[in-house]
């Protein structure tokens, strides 16, 4: 069996990547994390996937995860340190890796480089580096796909919890969108994905793809909330100016991704439903997470 090396194997995107391999059983799967000792990496274990210990700032750590594997799915995260170069560097440094040990197929969570595609206009760091990372993969002729995740449905769990409004019974959904369609998805329906794109190599290899499972508006998303959790949650009319405002650390990065998301980046809803026909529109996702919103 071909071995397919996942990187973030206990967070949210390499993890649902790593269940899907395993579910789908065609691979051997080598799941890659820091801390091997870690409940979800113990559980990876038991489930029957080759745990292994790497380092994105460690080479030969690197070298040792990825060698021998035939396919590779990379995500790197820019919210752990808040540094676009260093996340360059860290993705920079696997695509040379996989391209010295001739890795046939690497899947790289990318982003747009938004820096470059708006001639220096706005800069949304997150993006703007995996842009550029993508971007190196071709130019040093790894065999490359890359999947663009849109805004995680999961997200409304914690950066976009609804608020409780000024007037003590309703409750605020604050997504500085306006009344433009935002593009979302479980992060947890990404795994299926990734694993038809490593059975039909020769279909995804160059391209990189913008994944969704439906586009929306926030007055929609909040309609939806309200109907399953029985609360009134309404759209907070927020523009990324007033977002910005709000001060925490990374309240202007997001104030540009939605900036960014306002100009309707390409997320391709029925590639993504063809790539994983089982994955969520927003609805079933909330009737399968209501619980989480009981303490509202």
């Amino acid at each position: 069996q071909s071995i397919i090396t996942v990187f973030g194997a206990t967070g949210a995107q390499g993890g649902s990547v790593a269940a899907a391999l395993l579910k789908d059983g065609s691979y051997s799967v080598r799941a890659v994390t820091r801390d091997i000792h870690k409940e979800a990496a113990v559980k990876l274990k038991k489930t029957g996937a080759e745990v292994v210990a790497a380092d994105l700032d460690n080479e030969k750590s690197l070298e040792l995860a990825i060698g021998g594997s035939d396919g590779v799915f990379v995500v790197t995260n820019f919210w752990e340190h808040f540094s676009k170069d260093k996340e360059v560097t860290q993705g920079k440094r696997i695509a040379d890796i996989c391209k010295r040990l001739g890795v046939k197929h690497v899947v790289f969570s990318g982003l747009e480089n938004v820096k470059k595609l708006t001639g220096d206009k706005l800069e949304v760091l997150h993006f703007d580096g995996k842009g550029e990372v993508e971007e190196y993969f071709r130019t040093i002729c790894v065999p490359m796909t890359s999947v663009r995740l849109p805004c995680y449905f999961e997200n409304i769990l914690t950066f976009f919890r609804p608020t409780k409004a000024e007037d003590g019974k309703t409750y605020s959904l604050a997504i500085p969108m306006g009344d433009v369609l935002l593009d979302g998805m479980s992060v947890a329906d990404l795994g299926p994905v990734v694993v038809s794109i490593l059975k039909s190599p020769a279909q995804y290899i160059g391209k990189d793809i913008g994944l969704s499972t439906e586009k929306l508006k926030v007055e929609q998303y909040a309609n939806i909330m309200s109907k399953v959790t029985g609360k009134t949650i309404k759209d907070a009319k927020v523009t990324p100016e007033d977002y910005e405002k709000l001060g925490f650390k990374g309240a202007h990065e997001l104030a540009n991704m939605f900036r960014f998301y306002i100009m309707g980046p390409d997320r391709d809803v029925a590639l993504t439903l063809k790539l994983n026909p089982q994955a969520r529109k927003f609805c079933q996702w909330m009737e399968d997470n209501k619980e989480a919103f009981n303490d509202l």
